[in-house]
């Protein structure tokens, strides 16, 4: 990956749907390259998904898991990212080993997923940080 795909990548985390015509002008470049550039990008893995970001009024929250040393994370990691309401999961290092990044419809649905984690055999701990306000970086 060099600079002109990371330029591009940039763009793309913050609108998605901009066009590629867009990006080609932002970027200084033509807009064929740009399409071989993202197809390139979808193809090697980099690019994973595009999604839609929302403000629903909805509650957001982090929701930190910590599990037995012996566990599979990505196993446990896995399974919450069928959960509905889960946005993002992250295998993280420090105090927890995942993060789940949840978008519920209130604290109560908050309270639910954490239930639901601790429900599982593998965890041994939650912690939970409402998110507050969102900047895109």
């Amino acid at each position: 990956m060099d600079d002109l795909d990371r330029r591009i990548l940039s763009i793309l985390r913050r609108d998605s749907r901009t066009p590629y015509t867009e990006i080609a002008d932002r970027v200084g470049t033509s807009e064929g390259t740009v399409r071989n550039r993202v197809e390139r990008l979808v193809d090697e893995g980099t690019i994973e998904r595009f999604t839609v970001a929302t403000r629903t009024g909805n509650v957001k929250a982090m929701i930190e898991v910590s599990v037995a040393v012996d566990v599979d994370t990505t196993d446990v990691s896995a399974r919450m990212a069928e959960w509905s309401e889960v946005d993002f999961v992250w295998q993280v290092s420090g105090e927890a080993d995942i993060v789940m990044v949840v978008d519920a419809a209130d604290t109560g649905a908050v309270n639910d997923l954490i239930t639901k984690a601790r429900d599982l055999d593998e965890v041994q701990n939650t912690k939970t940080r409402l998110i507050l306000d969102e900047q895109l970086g």
